[in-house]
């Protein structure tokens, strides 16, 4: 009898476990970094998926199946909007799912790289909270229960993020200004330049899928001379060999790898939103202060 009962007791544990987690709101976002936002606002109460995941690169991704299957189970879909995601709209309607769409870069004036928009918002820490507040407002929207829970984490967050833009203000504080400048890979950190004052230099376009010429190549080399930029940057989702080339004819020193639209993996050096500032800035400073 009591080992019927302790099976039973065992039962009804994993029946409530399950049912408490299907009660959880599904939230698909299209990146890491969204992912992180919404897991950060939702706490225990939104079952969070990344369609993109760690060191993922969004702007050149093959949506799978089991995408099709996630979006279609998903109460919400977040995505960043402003055209980083081309693929996503197809998958979507290809789901046959009923999921809310909300584009978390809502009321951001975007940086414009000639006809297109700059879609990588989130590089400065002041959209990050725009993002947050977005986010917060769909999640309050979707589940009105735990909407006290909801905005009480995007206020802890919100403030974590107040600090960490201290940080970072501090940091690029320390740098010469006469060596505020670097190379990286694609256009990613236009946001972060206007924000913090350090001009970005990139062979490539706003999108990985740009392939810069040989005569853009020639005319970074030029400029990386004229200005005496003293350091060039690799970053988590773009090939390296670019900026080796670059760093190998110029003689800049390639600074360390800065983190642009993707996470690392929990083990990895930038497992969140806040991390990936903390190295980037961290990254840059080292480099640049001579």
């Amino acid at each position: 009898m009591r080992r019927v009962l302790r099976a039973l007791g065992v039962a009804l544990l994993l029946a409530a476990s399950s049912a408490q987690a299907g009660d959880r709101l599904r939230v698909v976002a299209s990146f890491s970094i969204l992912a992180d936002f919404v897991r950060e606002i939702g706490g225990d109460r939104a079952e969070v998926t990344a369609l993109v995941g760690a060191n993922g690169d969004v702007h050149v991704y093959s949506p799978t199946p089991a995408d099709a299957r996630q979006v279609a189970e998903a109460r919400l879909v977040v995505v960043n909007g402003l055209g980083l995601e081309g693929w996503l709209p197809r998958l979507v309607q290809s789901s046959g799912g009923k999921a809310v769409i909300v584009t978390a870069t809502n009321s951001i004036a975007p940086l414009r790289l000639g006809s297109a928009a700059d879609p990588h918002a989130w590089q400065s820490v002041a959209n990050a909270r725009i993002y947050v507040r977005n986010i917060r407002d769909a999640l309050v929207a979707a589940d009105p229960a735990n909407a006290d829970m909801f905005r009480a984490n995007a206020e802890r967050y919100g403030a974590a993020l107040d600090a960490l833009e201290t940080e970072v203000r501090a940091a690029i504080a320390e740098i010469p200004e006469g060596r505020r400048k670097v190379i990286s890979t694609h256009n990613a950190f236009g946001y972060f330049a206007a924000a913090y004052g350090i001009a970005f230099i990139a062979p490539s376009g706003v999108s990985t899928e740009s392939e810069p010429g040989a005569r853009d190549v020639a005319a970074i080399v030029s400029q990386i001379r004229a200005a005496r930029i003293p350091a060039v940057f690799i970053e988590n989702v773009s090939d390296p060999r670019l900026i080796e080339r670059i760093a190998a004819e110029t003689g800049a020193k390639v600074g360390g790898t800065l983190f642009s639209d993707a996470l690392t993996g929990e083990n990895g050096p930038c497992p969140t939103y806040i991390e990936l500032v903390r190295h980037n800035i961290r990254t840059l400073t080292r480099a640049l202060k001579g």
